[in-house]
């Protein structure tokens, strides 16, 4: 069995770190005089104790260090445990969520997918919505380091060819976790910082600023306005779009550029695909979209750059009347937010190192087939690609598609229409945020799906964020036996 001791001091740890952010907002809304800063001094009360109990009751527990399967068993309970007390808030204070809907938008904020069931974010206090930001903040930062250093160890879904890139590329220079994690939130921070600035001085108020920075550098969506950046047309439109661009890059590169490599991000096969898909999706669907409207060149190219860059990034902002557009417009929304974002930095979807590498075993396949003779090797970046990462990345897709399609027929089963039923659990396990369909088009959120379909968009919100596979293995008992 394994010793769930050291899962527990470290979970405690995260909670004793939740509590503290939640004064932040606590603080806010004394200042403005709000009886909300008293609803998350209490919840943070609650989230201290419980982090401090957990923390003192497993205090040695560390000592010997963590094993494979408690590291990834750790990753699970963080992800899964702390949106528990993130919802605190939610359910103590504006908006008074029920606990469906309050674990919901806290799974949504610390996974960075970005979907919402709170009406009127506009009116609520400044604190709840800075909380909402801090959320999708620290669920960026986290999912970070586990995309750089504990994914690719797991070997899940292809990750362990990276555990190799990540690592060994840096040479002497860099040769710890411990320095890649420091650099990492330089990095982070750095990005959030030159962001918030950006959106002050081309006009955003301060909380939209700072809210709205903390969401796009974590590619994750929560803004506290309702209309999202249709708010601020125009120049604010391009700036996202660039740091959303900027946030769903490998961080190993901006960590590799601090080092003195400053052509690492030009030279990874996976950033520029990365740019030059995202760049043909922009392109035609602005040309489709001035050829079918009357809609002119400047403002079609500004809105689909902005949703479309928003949507493979898995950030889930939104602008103009994207959602509306249908046919075509749609297809390829559906499209790149499969494919995702860069592996390595906090944005999802499958990841574009994935799609790469599953296009070139399916070229070297028909190239076998062709000439049974030869002998042909599947090769990524000039680098062989050995068969246990391409059966492990091809069971990730496998298990992606399908899940897709179970939870898809689950939702219908509960009554969702079918369109609805398709984009929720699409914008979930990709944790993109962007929502479509019936049930969303009255408010513009998810509060109109029903209990049990919301419990499944959460489940997939997690199942896409943790790499599906690391989630699933551990509903095998062996797991859990020495």
């Amino acid at each position: 069995m394994i010793d769930l001791r050291p899962i527990a001091f470290v979970v405690g740890r995260v909670l004793i770190v939740l509590a503290i952010l939640m004064l932040a907002p606590a603080a806010v809304d004394w200042r403005n005089g709000n009886s909300n800063a008293m609803d998350f001094l209490e919840a943070a009360i609650i989230t201290g104790v419980a982090g401090l109990v957990l923390s003192f009751a497993t205090a040695n527990a560390l000592a010997r260090g963590l094993t494979l399967r408690q590291a990834w068993a750790m990753t699970v309970a963080i992800w899964g445990l702390a949106p528990l007390f993130g919802a605190l808030p939610f359910v103590m204070g504006a908006p008074h969520l029920a606990f469906t809907q309050a674990y919901f938008e806290a799974v949504s904020g610390i996974t960075t997918t970005g979907s919402t069931v709170i009406v009127g974010l506009d009116h609520l206090p400044d604190g709840t919505n800075l909380w909402r930001g801090l959320l999708n903040f620290i669920g960026g930062l986290g999912i970070a380091f586990v995309a750089m250093i504990f994914l690719p160890v797991m070997r899940v879904g292809g990750m362990q060819f990276f555990r190799t890139e990540g690592f060994d590329t840096f040479g002497k220079a860099l040769p710890r976790a411990t320095d890649i994690a420091r650099q990492l939130v330089i990095v982070y921070f750095g990005l959030a910082v030159i962001c918030g600035i950006t959106y002050r001085a081309l006009g955003m108020s301060p909380l939209d600023a700072v809210v709205c920075a903390m969401s796009t550098i974590a590619t994750g969506g929560f803004a506290p306005m309702d209309i999202s950046f249709q708010k601020y047309p125009g120049a604010i439109e391009y700036a996202a779009a660039a740091f959303m661009l900027l946030a769903s890059l490998p961080y190993i590169r901006y960590v590799q550029l601090l080092n003195n490599q400053p052509r690492a991000m030009w030279n990874d096969p996976q950033a520029r695909a990365y740019l030059r898909w995202t760049a043909y999706a922009v392109v035609s669907v602005t040309l489709w979209r001035v050829a079918t409207s009357d809609q002119g060149l400047e403002p079609a190219f500004r809105e689909s750059l902005f949703n479309l860059v928003s949507i493979q990034s898995s950030t889930g902002f939104f602008s103009g009347s994207f959602a509306s557009w249908g046919g075509y417009a749609l297809v390829v929304a559906f499209v790149v937010g499969v494919i995702g974002a860069c592996s390595g930095s906090s944005a999802a979807g499958l990841s574009v190192f994935r799609v790469q590498v599953a296009a070139a075993a399916l070229a070297a396949q028909l190239r076998q087939i062709a000439s049974p003779s030869r002998v042909v090797k599947v090769k990524y970046d000039g680098r062989v690609v050995g068969e246990d990462v391409i059966s492990g990345l091809i069971l990730f897709i496998t298990g992606y598609v399908f899940l897709l399609g179970v939870m898809t027929v689950a939702m219908t089963l509960l009554g969702v229409d079918v369109i609805s039923a398709l984009w929720g659990v699409w914008t979930s396990i990709g944790n993109v945020g962007f929502g479509f369909g019936p049930l969303v088009a009255r408010t513009g959120t998810f509060i109109d799906y029903p209990d049990a379909a919301v419990w499944i968009m959460t489940a997939a919100m997690l199942l896409g964020r943790l790499g599906l596979l690391a989630v699933l293995v551990m509903l095998l008992p062996r797991f859990w036996r020495d």
